[in-house]
């Protein structure tokens, strides 16, 4: 098949990459020149493990190609895919406004009968805007061309977004159209080999679906904040509790791990347009409230212990943070709780020596860009030299298992707070380190 993928950022471009993988033509559009120059080249502007390989992959193969113009790319494919971002507004709600010009650009250019999905998570009701967008484009034109717009939202995990995307646990489409049907069956064949895992529905369905699924995983998360806090208070170990409750069938042991907070690029944005969503509706979420109050919450919980451990007054203190991005596996930062832990701990007069294997570059130029209480390090040792404690935030693999006595002989203080609670307290101690973790007295 042939598809136009609008939109070359993490959803877009993973998307277009595994279309291409699997033999059809897939032309990317982004506005962005020098993003359009990078891929064409074979590079990519974000880190996902095996992107980059894919993508020049077939590049080269030439069944990935990119342009700047959304003309060219209407005019030699017959599915559209809408996969722009949709950034929070000031009230929370998603903004729309991304979406509605390339469904603008869309109607003004469509030249062919034409299947327009929507890839953007958007809230409750936007294929009927996109429709009625296109609909007015086309019929400024005076032309009657058909077209149906669909709801096909994503759910790529980052860091591992690649295997998500050839191997999807569900393919959610919302139509109602017999005809698109058999297309969007027919485009996602290659991807249920092995089982089915297309799930048709109605469009409004579809895109409550993304939010419902999104709010669900950060409920889980707030929860066991939750009862780390309360495992604190009580002189409980939640790290025991989880594994109690984790080994019941009908919760399971998926994001019931306590930590210092959700971030990233969909739960947080998700979670308020949901809320956003209710609100206008007439219905009060009171759980997706808490949920986002316990998030908020959690993210300052590093530093309120640091606080009671040092004093409020930080002058002087110096800590290694080890993990920027908001989890491992990618380098995005949006939301990430090491920049409220970063920020919480300036304010008090602290300085912070910084690692994370990816995260770094977005980390100077972008999130924490002038602030002159942060360094950073290419290594997670050399981060170590003379600080007071280290902080981990980020569990990334090489953090699981350091070298305790070379952290002991470079650090001042043989104290570690664990965002993560990945160390085991007894191994530590061992080592001579003070041990803080989450949801343990």
């Amino acid at each position: 098949m042939k598809l136009s993928i609008i939109g070359t950022g993490y959803v877009g471009l993973v998307s277009g990459a595994c279309f291409a993988e699997m033999g059809n033509e897939v032309h990317c559009v982004d506005t962005d020149e020098a993003k359009i120059s990078l891929l064409r080249s074979g590079g990519i502007p974000i880190y996902e493990p095996g992107l980059e390989k894919l993508v020049k992959a077939n590049v080269d193969r030439g069944t990935l190609l990119f342009t700047t113009s959304i003309q060219e790319a209407m005019a030699k494919t017959d599915i559209a895919f809408i996969a722009v971002g949709t950034p929070p507004g000031e009230d929370g709600s998603a903004d729309l406004k991304y979406v509605l010009q390339v469904a603008k650009s869309i109607g003004e250019h469509m030249g062919h009968r034409m299947i327009v999905v929507n890839k953007s998570t958007v809230p409750i009701g936007t294929a009927d805007k996109v429709t009625r967008v296109i609909r007015g484009e086309l019929d400024r034109r005076g032309s009657d061309l058909e077209f149906s717009v669909v709801s096909n939202p994503e759910f790529l995990k980052e860091g591992m977004a690649v295997a998500d995307c050839m191997s999807p646990d569900r393919v959610v489409i919302g139509t109602d159209d017999e005809r698109v049907i058999k297309v969007m069956e027919e485009l996602y064949a290659p991807f249920q080999i092995k089982r089915p895992r297309v799930v048709f529905m109605d469009v409004r369905s579809a895109e409550m679906t993304k939010y419902a699924a999104n709010a669900m995983l950060a409920t889980k998360i707030s929860f066991m904040n939750e009862m780390a806090g309360i495992c604190e208070k009580v002189g409980a170990d939640v790290n025991k509790v989880r594994i109690g409750i984790g080994s019941d069938s009908r919760i399971g042991f998926s994001f019931i791990y306590p930590g210092c907070g959700y971030g990233g690029s969909c739960f947080p944005k998700d979670v308020q347009a949901l809320i956003r969503i209710a609100d206008q509706s007439g219905h009060e979420p009171r759980i997706l409230a808490a949920v986002e109050r316990v998030n908020d919450d959690q993210k300052r919980v590093l530093a309120q212990k640091i606080a009671v451990r040092f004093g409020e007054d930080l002058n002087g203190k110096v800590f290694a943070l080890w993990g920027l991005a908001f989890k491992p596996g990618t380098d995005d930062m949006r939301e990430a709780p090491s920049l409220t832990i970063v920020e919480e701990l300036v304010r008090r007069g602290a300085k912070i020596r910084a690692y994370d294997p990816q995260a770094t570059k977005q980390a100077r130029d972008v999130y924490l860009k002038g602030n002159e209480g942060v360094e950073y390090f290419s290594s997670k040792y050399d981060a170590l030299d003379g600080v007071d404690a280290m902080i981990l935030v980020t569990e990334w693999n090489e953090f699981r298992s350091p070298d305790f006595p070379e952290m002991a002989k470079r650090m001042k203080g043989a104290i570690i707070f664990d965002g993560r609670n990945q160390y085991s307290t007894e191994r530590l101690k061992d080592a001579g380190f003070e041990h803080f973790q989450i949801g343990v007295r």
